[in-house]
């Protein structure tokens, strides 16, 4: 097997269990918020949505300076700086005695995490530019399955251990990565730094959004369907209690419904980034977006749990092939010397469009219910459908849209 085929194989592997890791924890912090004694409906809104929006909006403040420096120092460097510092910050979660703790640990963990933005920049500069798309699906898919292995290892845990031991889980999931990372991934071209100055390196190079203004328009889709997406997540739990109106394995539940629909998500990633390499990036974009927003309307009126079980495994299935199209759509419009700068501004927008989302769908939920924030999310994917399609529209700007 060739060297970069193992690289990417180890690389898999190690995303999986790093994503696995920190979405053992992530579902369930309104409930251990619950545990420190945040009882108020509208505080435990207001506490969920903070603490997921924070560390999301760090990373975004965070990224691009990562980005810049895998460019400079090595692409591998920076996935066991996000793998090793999640690992240590996470086995800190489980001492927290007070919301203000896990928001200030959150906050960190968004500024030295951020292990999918580090894995797509490895995978781009390992992976031949002609199996980008159908390598990134793969990769998307460990991710993917990681959100699904995490949520139900982790709501298990806490029905029967509790939230801390949850915490101490996500770390050694981490840890492991590292290690796999450090000792079988081998980095086959390592840039050499642009200048002596470390300081100077870590300044992001923004020089390459004067380039195609397709660039642009797919930082633009990828906000939104971030955006989109994470209005949702951190209030299932929340849904869970109110459609089951009993807490009797409500982290086991909220683990499955999460679960479900990273499994699905997997299932697109690795579909969609087969079948965009010869249907086009830009068409299989349209199907996907297209298609979450037509299966996120019917999740608002909902009468039971299973019902939407079956509708998060649907548009988890869209969702699951728009980050595949969109990062091949990058890494076909950019060169390799400047792709951790991209991927680091995309990794930015990303995570700033995931620190609005919480913030609004606790918003949302607030003040019009939990089903409300459904058909918010609906609605973004209505719109990221329309840019996507006048994107399409446009094919001599398109790199890879176009299947000869």
């Amino acid at each position: 097997m060739e060297q970069w085929r193992k690289s990417f194989s180890t690389l898999m592997i190690a995303e999986f269990l790093a994503i696995a890791g920190f979405s053992t924890s992530n579902p369930i912090i309104p409930l251990y918020l619950r545990d420190l004694g945040v009882t108020d409906t509208a505080a435990l809104n207001a506490w969920t949505g903070a603490i997921n929006g924070l560390a999301a909006f760090v990373m975004a403040l965070a990224a691009p300076i990562w980005g810049a420096l895998a460019d400079n120092y090595g692409r591998k460097l920076m996935l066991l700086r996000a793998m090793g510092g999640g690992a240590i910050l996470m086995g800190l979660m489980a001492i927290t005695t007070s919301p203000w703790q896990v928001l200030v640990l959150k906050g960190i963990q968004g500024a030295i995490t951020g292990t999918v933005a580090a894995a797509t920049v490895l995978t781009a500069s390992l992976v031949p530019t002609n199996q980008i798309g159908y390598y990134m699906g793969l990769l998307q898919m460990a991710v993917f399955a990681g959100n699904s292995a995490g949520p139900l290892i982790g709501g298990v845990v806490t029905d029967i251990a509790g939230a801390r031991v949850n915490f101490l889980v996500t770390s050694a999931l981490l840890a492991i990565a590292a290690i796999m990372v450090h000792r079988r991934v081998v980095e086959i071209d390592i840039p050499k730094p642009k200048q002596r100055s470390v300081i100077r390196n870590a300044i992001p190079d923004f020089s390459v959004l004067k380039g195609p203004s397709v660039l642009k328009q797919i930082f633009i889709v990828i906000f939104f369907v971030q955006m989109g997406n994470a209005i949702t997540g951190p209030i299932i739990p929340l849904v869970v209690l109110a459609l089951q109106k009993r807490d009797v394995f409500a982290g086991s539940i909220s683990g499955i419904l999460i679960g479900v629909t990273s499994v699905a998500a997997a299932l697109g990633s690795v579909v969609t980034g087969k079948v965009s390499q010869r249907f086009g990036y830009g068409r299989a974009l349209l199907v996907c977006v297209t298609g979450a927003f037509l299966f996120y309307i019917p999740q608002g009126i909902v009468m039971n749990v299973w019902q939407l079980l079956v509708l998060r495994f649907i548009s988890g299935f869209f969702i699951g092939g728009t980050m595949p199209t969109a990062n091949a759509l990058i890494a076909l419009h950019v060169t390799k010397e400047k792709q951790g700068s991209v991927y680091g501004l995309s990794s930015a927008v990303s995570n700033m469009g995931g620190s609005f989302g919480p913030v609004l769908g606790a918003a949302a939920a607030t003040l019009a219910g939990y089903q409300s924030v459904f058909f918010l999310s609906a609605l973004m994917f209505f719109g990221v459908s329309i840019g996507v399609w006048r994107l399409v529209r446009k094919p001599k700007e398109l790199v890879g849209h176009n299947v000869e």
